[in-house]
């Protein structure tokens, strides 16, 4: 069965960098997270990896309501199809913001 989560895609996320990195400890669970360089995070999943990096973005602007934004990339590296799949619904589930 193939996984519904690609190894590797591009995202835009609603998150200030400040909000990203108070909220990224517990949205990769009991993973091992690593943030030692800046504008990076790397989660060891199992044997493999996932390497995420993000950039601040402007904020996008609806009327006079402004949203933080910020481009992701996320690349993973000899993590089973499973496992992507399972890790990816807990990280979506836990970093969700509003509407539904």
């Amino acid at each position: 069965m193939a996984s519904s989560c690609p190894a590797e895609f591009d995202r835009e996320q609603g998150f200030t960098e400040r909000d990203w990195l108070r909220c990224l400890p517990g949205a990769v669970g009991s993973w091992p997270l690593d943030l030692r360089q800046p504008g990076r995070a790397r989660v060891q999943i199992g044997a493999g990896t996932l390497t995420l990096h993000w950039q601040t973005l402007a904020p996008r602007q609806i009327g006079l309501a402004r949203f933080p934004r910020m481009a992701m990339q996320y690349r993973f590296a000899a993590v089973a199809d499973a496992d992507r799949d399972e890790f990816m619904r807990y990280f979506d589930l836990y970093t969700m913001r509003g509407g539904g």
